[in-house]
């Protein structure tokens, strides 16, 4: 497959990265509206840059095109690939809104093109053993299934591009960029949610629109309740771990970004002692990516790529297709609506 970046800097260096490391794919192109940030990347991966978005997608030999625009931009340049015959795969949020996914997921269905998100943190082998153990009812009723994102970003972060902390580009703050992966994550393995309350608030940063801190408390469709914690105001030395915690009758999990601070169950089985073996955190561990985003691997998003490539050459949907990259957005809009109406409860 061909692959073609939309967008500069450090997200389409991931992408980059990611696609040079996939066997049997190539990256043939880069677009920015900046000419020397698309020629930077094109020199470093020896491939061809443009500063016109039509002569881009022109190349009748370009597969599919990641996007790594500002979230709110998304929307519109996928809309512009997919009617020239192009597949997706988008950075997280998909869009910044429902209506806006909407708009992408139909424009997909329409022109017969793949529309994809990007939750690389679905295939960490953390998360796989997680989710099989909840498909196999390991945990019995599941009673609680909560969020921990308590990051750090300073104010040279929100500094460092305009786009930052706004509601139109960013889509949110630390719920809408940072805690999007592991809300993701808490819904792929605990289910939908029926009802959210939630409170934000900007505590430890200055010159933006959206929140820094925020709290929501979730009533699942299950029965199972829970806690979404997000902020980039929790300062640590080496970063906090992003964790998903799911407890039951019968067992107790704690994922800690991609491996497990606590594996038991009341009925031990064959895996156990693998897991606890080869998947534990090891004390004094660093966060990824809770203090600097710099610091996260791509080989994730290889993974995700991965997938899609398979899903497009197989005819099937790629695990985070449009449906499921809109889940955690509709949640996370539904947070922000129960706080701007004074914690009220929203259901979903």
């Amino acid at each position: 497959m061909n692959f073609g970046i939309i967008g500069s800097g450090m997200i389409a260096q991931f992408h980059a990265k990611a696609i040079k490391a996939m066997e049997g794919s190539q990256l043939r192109s880069v677009y920015s509206r900046n000419p020397d940030s698309s020629q930077a990347i094109a020199d470093e991966y020896d491939c061809t840059a443009y500063s016109d978005l039509d002569a881009f997608l022109a190349d009748p030999d370009l597969d599919i095109v990641t996007i790594a625009t500002p979230s709110g931009a998304h929307l519109e340049p996928a809309i512009a690939a997919v009617r020239q015959g192009k597949h997706i795969i988008c950075e997280k949020p998909l869009e910044v809104t429902t209506d806006r996914i909407d708009q992408m997921i139909a424009e997909g269905e329409k022109q017969g093109a793949t529309i994809s998100g990007i939750f690389n943190r679905r295939f960490n082998p953390g998360l796989i053993a997680l989710k099989k153990a909840i498909d196999e009812g390991r945990f019995g009723q599941i009673a609680m299934a909560d969020a921990y994102i308590k990051w750090y970003r300073d104010q040279a972060y929100y500094d460092s591009g305009q786009w930052r902390g706004t509601w139109a580009l960013d889509g949110g703050g630390a719920l809408m960029n940072q805690s999007i992966h592991a809300i993701d994550q808490l819904l792929y393995v605990a289910g939908p949610v029926k009802s959210v309350c939630a409170t934000v608030a900007t505590l430890a940063h200055e010159r933006i629109e959206v929140e820094d801190t925020a709290v929501a408390i979730l009533e699942f469709e299950s029965g199972a309740r829970g806690v979404i914690q997000g902020s980039t105001a929790c300062w640590s030395k080496d970063g906090h771990s992003a964790e998903v915690n799911i407890c039951g009758e019968k067992g107790s999990v704690f994922l800690a970004d991609d491996k497990f601070r606590v594996w038991e169950f009341q009925d031990e089985g064959p895996e156990d002692e693998a897991i606890r073996s080869n998947l534990m955190t090891q004390s004094g561990a660093k966060g990824i990516g809770a203090n600097d985003p710099c610091a996260i691997d791509f080989s994730g998003h290889q993974r995700n790529f991965e997938d899609v490539v398979s899903a497009i050459q197989e005819g099937r949907d790629p695990l985070v297709d449009g449906a499921e990259a809109r889940k955690a957005v509709a949640l996370i809009n539904a947070i922000y609506e129960s706080a701007q109406n004074g914690s009220q409860r929203v259901l979903l």
